[in-house]
């Protein structure tokens, strides 16, 4: 497929050819002449690398209007969560879940980490689901699946344990956690390193997803000081965003020498931290420029769509990396970058790019740039996957009258 005068990244414009699943050319417009068969006109629109999303919760999604009034901060959303989850039938959390990720996919997400929840009420019927819905949704997308469980160390942590086991056997991807939910932090990421080093599995914990001065993110430093073989990732991170500029620095730099990534989710973060601190109140994200200054791969998302955590998430890419520029200070490139290339590259997926060799997974925007593209967010969007269009949606303006003393 040869894809006619875009707009890339840099403001340039291009011809680029697809040939399969790679991206095998990319000339200045007009550089590949001549008619083809399959051809697309890009004019008017910035053409990106796809997106990805590398912390969703689609056994949570879409279910925002189930409570009379939305929780107050995280501790209330897990309570009332955890009450709603017991009465879910695996049927219907595939229906939400394929239905929240089909929509990820309209607004240019090719690739996708979910966590999903493992444990009492819920036990592995979420699992089941998303298990089936990754397979299903294989040709349209790379959809990896997270057992999540709290808590997981002691006697406490046992029947967890076990089902997080047993989800791990029944084909889960990646081991998940949540250490600061748990009485022993320490002893819930050794639960989880000990289960992905067994299994060959990589590890996404929810790290620090509080304000706290603890940093829980130090205990998975230490405990990987040795080394560690699987892709461990560290999402949310908030606590860090609090510390001196001193810790800062120090424990992104000891981050990045451990290799461990970190995600950042400002969507959800921005709605659940820092309620009820009136003055100066805190953003609740990571210390970003600390980590990006060190090196570390930061990847970001806005991590829920319309559930009890976020009852506004939308699933939005563009979205997520206008909240990176505008809560998290990033220029508009970086913000991208975090959403696109960065969160491919901690999904252990091949490296997103317009250019020569890279993945023909891309996202056309109806926009002159990208910073346009990320202050509209238009859903006027064509989505490529493996060098094929997936997913279209076409966006009609009308201007029904006339301004002027002359109309």
């Amino acid at each position: 497929m040869l894809l006619h005068d875009a707009t890339l990244p840099d403001g340039s414009k291009a011809e680029v050819r697809l040939d399969g699943a790679l991206i095998s050319e990319v000339r200045p417009a007009g550089g590949l002449a001549g008619e083809e068969a399959d051809s697309l006109d890009l004019s008017g629109y910035v053409l990106l690398p796809a997106p990805a999303e590398p912390h969703a919760h689609l056994d949570k999604a879409l279910t925002a209007e189930r409570v009379d009034a939305q929780p107050g901060d995280l501790n209330a959303a897990i309570e009332a969560w955890h009450a709603h989850r017991a009465d879910l039938r695996e049927e219907e959390i595939a229906r939400r879940a394929e239905s929240t990720a089909l929509i990820a996919l309209a607004r240019g997400t090719t690739a996708l980490r979910t966590h999903v929840d493992v444990g009492e009420g819920i036990e592995l019927r979420a699992v089941g689901a998303l298990v089936a819905v990754r397979d299903r949704l294989r040709p349209l997308m790379d959809i990896q699946v997270v057992a999540l469980s709290y808590p997981l160390a002691g006697p406490a942590g046992a029947e967890n344990r076990a089902l997080v086991r047993a989800a791990l056997e029944l084909g889960v991807d990646v081991v998940g956690g949540a250490p600061h939910i748990d009485p022993d932090p320490a002893g819930h990421i050794e639960v989880c390193l000990g289960l992905a080093d067994e299994f060959e599995r990589p590890v996404d914990l929810h790290m620090d997803e509080h304000l706290r001065p603890s940093v829980d993110l130090a205990d998975m430093v230490r405990l990987m000081a040795d080394g560690f073989p699987q892709p461990v990732t560290a999402s949310h991170c908030t606590s860090l965003g609090m510390q001196s500029a001193e810790v800062q620095d120090r424990l992104a730099g000891e981050v990045a020498a451990a290799g461990i990534a970190v995600v950042t989710c400002p969507g959800t973060n921005l709605h659940l931290l820092g309620r009820g601190v009136r003055t100066g109140t805190p953003r609740g994200l990571t210390a970003l420029p600390a980590l990006l200054s060190a090196g570390v791969l930061v990847a970001g998302w806005i991590v829920n769509v319309q559930d009890f955590f976020h009852p506004l998430g939308c699933g939005d890419p563009l979205q997520t990396a206008a909240l990176l520029v505008l809560a998290g200070q990033l220029d508009v490139h970086t913000a991208y970058r975090l959403v696109s290339e960065n969160a491919r590259a901690m999904m252990g997926l091949p490296g997103a790019g317009v250019a020569p060799g890279a993945p023909a997974d891309l996202v056309a925007v109806a926009a002159g740039s990208l910073q346009e593209a990320l202050s509209t967010t238009t859903e006027d969007r064509v989505v490529f996957r493996a060098g094929r269009v997936v997913s279209r949606t076409s966006v009609v303006r009308q201007q029904l009258e006339r301004g002027g003393s002359d109309a």
